[in-house]
């Protein structure tokens, strides 16, 4: 699977999410941080969403709309939904994941780096299951538990403003790392239309400069 670059067209996202509700619009200005996970129940991905439940008001407030994407069927899906205040899309055929080429691999669990990450979402996860609070993962998750992640940034005529593919399975983008990269870009965009903004004045003096050199020489003529 082919990576997508900063710049080149997104593949369309469905309408609803896993629930059957369609997704909430994006503000005319707006971005849509989209985020791969793993599988429905996922310790790691549970937590990392918790974190951005806790801050949503903060992208809404940035005109972010966050979206997650889980390669489990809907019915596995919908009750990790409880609680977070943005849809989750379930893709069990994994056709956005090739769409994005988003990978798979060892190195999700087996990298160091991730094993922090593990502990402390079991150490959420399994009080929750114990005390039937939180269903337990599958035994056996449809697309297996070696899912890489990965999050884009689109803006809403259907743009890769920015992406990243994780290395393993906690290397993922923060909600302050979100944040600044929405900032950064339309930093970019407003130097951009002030940049075609000047280039257009400059371009309409000129044709009229040589429009009334064209003028006063036909008089002399």
């Amino acid at each position: 699977m082919s990576r997508l670059r900063t710049g080149t067209t997104a593949p369309p996202l469905p309408t609803a999410d896993a629930a059957g509700a369609p997704l909430p619009p994006v503000p005319a200005d707006g971005l849509t941080h989209l985020q791969f996970r793993r599988f429905a129940g996922c310790p790691i991905c549970n937590l990392h969403l918790r974190t951005f439940a806790v801050r949503h008001p903060e992208l809404r407030a940035a005109g972010v709309r966050e979206t997650a994407v889980f390669h489990s069927p809907a019915a596995e899906l919908r009750p990790y939904a409880d609680g977070l205040p943005f849809p989750l899309l379930a893709d069990p055929e994994q056709r956005l994941y090739r769409a994005y080429g988003v990978e798979r691999g060892a190195r999700a669990l087996l990298d160091p780096r991730v094993w922090p990450s593990v502990v402390r979402g079991l150490a959420r996860s399994v009080p929750l299951v114990l005390r039937g609070r939180e269903r337990p993962p599958a035994a056996r998750p449809l697309g297996g538990r070696l899912g890489l992640p990965a999050d884009f940034l689109l803006t809403t005529d259907g743009r890769i403003a920015a992406a990243h593919y994780g290395t393993h399975a906690a290397d993922h983008w923060s909600v302050d790392q979100v944040l600044t990269l929405a900032t950064e870009h339309r930093a970019t965009e407003h130097r951009t239309s002030e940049h075609r903004a000047t280039e257009h004045q400059v371009t309409e003096h000129q044709v009229t400069e040589h429009g009334d050199a064209a003028h006063r020489a036909a008089d002399l003529a």
